[in-house]
């Protein structure tokens, strides 16, 4: 067995790891050792499908010493003239840059692709091989990061909850760019059935509506319709000061004035914060899925959409749901979308005694979250304080958490206020969505000093309303 020794183990070397490594690596002179199962680094980005995109604007992605993108707007397409959406081959590219240009050549990160991790060991971790089998055992001087609790099952890794019989092919989205491949197993389909309502059955349907696909080709399996974000709110460019400030200052509106948890989704609709794809149905989840208008348009045109639930089965003949069997002509190609992107684990104490489990400490920011808790580690001694400052935030799996998710987001920017470096290294980090966008106005604009106090005060009004709102959640 192989021996070595490290300050800090980072098991996963997907964002997560990365902009957790970068920051410590910034901030510190330890030595660090990240171990991954897959070849390359990016995690999850290496299985995603070819059409895949960042939800938000790359300008806030990635790790905090490395851009990503080129801050342009784009000029064609369902996210014209936003900031620009980086593709999955381009997000795995930018990771390989951050590895090979900026991490490696520090002389302080020691890599290890296609490894398994085989569990922590006294006084460090155990890895092993996969092409070789060798084993290492790692003594780690001072912690284990675990980068793993927002490790996604992707459709092309994921096991299936169904079962498939009679010849049905079933492909998921990584197969549709390959589409024409399919004629060596017989004629190409013409009816698609795409499984599953999250982000990426929407990415399915885009994709085969913008490639050709007539909307009356396609069936769309909708276990549960969800509300999404509007994607204008989140930009963060000078030039998008009045959609982003503006946005966010409507929703601590909505979340001051909301009665019930209905009533807060109609007002985050209202005031065009939140999207609905059928506006004739009241969604049931909100997973923080975030689109374009002109998206949300392009879905509206699917007719043929599925609502009786899961799939259960599939054959030749058609569906088993859980609320009845849908017949499907023969030949036809099921995209399996069932994978969940996110995995809906128990919060628990980000920083504990000899390890660090890296979670979510502004949704929807995993780069900022992991970055951050990099920082405060080497900047903060007392584990009591480390874990004031990195409250896990909880992602939303029903509509009625979403209060919550916002209570621990201000909550979480409140103690960042009081603390002055912590402060003024979150403004100046490229990860931060509007920092940079609130340091840089004049205080002689008076119509920009008008909407930041809308918001400061709209954010007074919602901290106040929003015991309401946990209660109507709880009840709920």
């Amino acid at each position: 067995m192989r021996r070595a020794e490290t300050d800090y183990l980072i098991i996963g070397a997907g964002t997560t790891g990365l902009a957790f490594a970068d920051t410590l690596v910034t901030e510190t002179d330890a030595h660090v050792t990240l171990v991954d199962r897959h070849g390359k680094p990016g995690g999850h980005w290496n299985d995603a499908y070819g059409f895949v995109t960042l939800h938000q604007p790359s300008a806030f992605y990635g790790v905090a010493s490395m851009e990503l993108g080129s801050g342009l707007l784009d000029p064609v397409g369902l996210n014209r003239g936003m900031a620009e959406l980086a593709s999955g081959a381009e997000v795995c590219g930018y990771f390989d840059r951050v590895m090979n240009h900026r991490l490696l050549p520090s002389g302080r990160v020691a890599y290890h692709p296609l490894c398994n991790y085989l569990g922590d060991r006294e006084g460090g971790g155990e890895f092993e091989s996969l092409v070789s089998g060798e084993r290492t055992l790692l003594t780690v001087r001072r912690k284990i990061v675990d980068a793993r609790f927002f490790s996604p099952a992707v459709p092309s890794t994921h096991t299936r909850a169904f079962t498939v019989a009679g010849g049905a092919r079933v492909v998921p989205p990584n197969a549709l760019p390959g589409l024409w491949q399919l004629q060596r197993e017989g004629p190409l389909p013409r009816r698609f059935v795409v499984l599953g309502a999250g982000k990426t059955a929407m990415d399915a349907c885009i994709w085969l509506l913008q490639s050709g696909t007539p909307a009356d080709a396609i069936t769309w399996v909708v276990p549960r319709d969800s509300w999404v974000v509007n994607r204008l709110g989140t930009q963060n460019g000078p030039a998008f000061f009045h959609e982003a400030i503006g946005g966010q200052a409507d929703q601590m509106q909505a979340f001051a004035e909301a009665t019930s948890i209905e009533d807060l989704y109609l007002r985050l609709e209202a005031c065009g914060s939140m999207l609905r794809i059928d506006r004739s149905r009241m969604p049931t989840m909100f997973h923080l899925a975030t689109l374009s208008e002109a998206e949300v348009a392009v879905l509206r045109g699917i007719r043929d959409v599925v609502r009786l639930g899961r799939v259960k089965a599939i054959d030749g003949a058609g569906l088993q749901l859980e609320q009845g069997r849908v017949a499907v002509e023969p030949g036809a190609l099921y995209i399996d979308c069932t994978a969940s992107a996110i995995r809906f684990e128990p919060a628990c104490p980000v920083f504990q005694k000899g390890r660090i489990v890296v979670q979510m400490l502004r949704a929807p920011h995993v780069s900022l979250s992991a970055a951050l808790t990099a920082y405060v580690e080497a900047h903060v001694a007392d584990e009591a304080q480390q874990n004031h400052l990195c409250h896990p935030v909880p992602f939303p799996m029903k509509l009625a958490d979403y209060p919550l998710t916002m209570a621990v987001n201000m909550r979480n920017q409140q103690a960042w206020s009081q603390d002055a470096t912590l402060r003024q290294w979150i403004r100046q980090c490229r990860l931060d969505a509007f920092g940079r966008l609130l340091s840089g106005v004049d205080k002689a604009d008076a119509e920009k000093q008008a909407a930041l106090a809308r918001l400061k005060q709209q954010g007074l009004a919602a901290a106040a309303n929003l015991p309401r709102l946990l209660k109507a959640a709880a009840d709920a």
